[in-house]
């Protein structure tokens, strides 16, 4: 169907029983109808209809956005901010990057704020410094357990058993020393 005052389609449809004839009916497009919703002079029944469609029209403007919000695609993790909704959880810590602009309101608007305004938390295991050398650690230590090579491994141990007691200052001001490769086995290992 078209509109009454042009040739576009019509997308509002209005049934006004404003009329002791009967009710009428008007077919607009989305421009006039913001012209005819825009007419909230009157303080008729008509004009409470135009303000309740005025809030429909902005309601689908919101639809119109979402949709367009629901289309962004993190490119480290691919999950879309449709995901998001559907799941309530981000896929990686790029995701606040990549749906900023969509997730400050709701964040906003959940917290009340942008910014943590409550406790840090305790961290036992010191620095983040100090937990990746520890990762670093292990996973050597791991590697070389696999490797079957023993007396590596007693020394990563005895690292990790330093980092994990000492001082952070004794390790953290100097790169991660290597292990001395001139270190060989008396006997042979069959």
């Amino acid at each position: 169907m078209k509109c009454q005052h042009c040739e576009k389609p019509a997308t509002f449809h209005i049934t006004e029983l404003t009329d002791p004839n009967g009710p009428s009916v008007l077919h607009l497009c989305e421009e006039h109808a913001r012209t005819f919703l825009s007419n909230e002079g009157t303080a008729t029944p008509a004009s409470a209809l135009s303000s309740m469609l005025a809030k429909q029209l902005k309601i689908e403007k919101a639809a119109e956005e979402l949709a367009t919000a629901d289309k962004k695609t993190c490119p480290i993790c691919g999950i879309t901010f449709a995901d998001f909704r559907k799941g309530g959880r981000l896929g990686c810590g790029y995701d606040y990057i990549a749906f900023e602009d969509d997730l400050e309101p709701l964040l906003v608007n959940i917290h009340g704020a942008l910014q943590h305004m409550g406790k840090e938390p305790t961290n036992r295991s010191g620095s983040p410094e100090r937990q990746h050398r520890l990762m670093q650690l292990k996973v050597e230590m791991k590697d070389a357990i696999g490797k079957e090579d023993y007396e590596t491994a007693s020394r990563l141990r005895d690292k990790i058993t330093e980092v994990e007691t000492g001082d952070e200052s004794s390790w953290i001001e100097h790169e991660p020393e290597e292990l001395d490769d001139d270190f060989q086995s008396e006997t042979p290992i069959v």
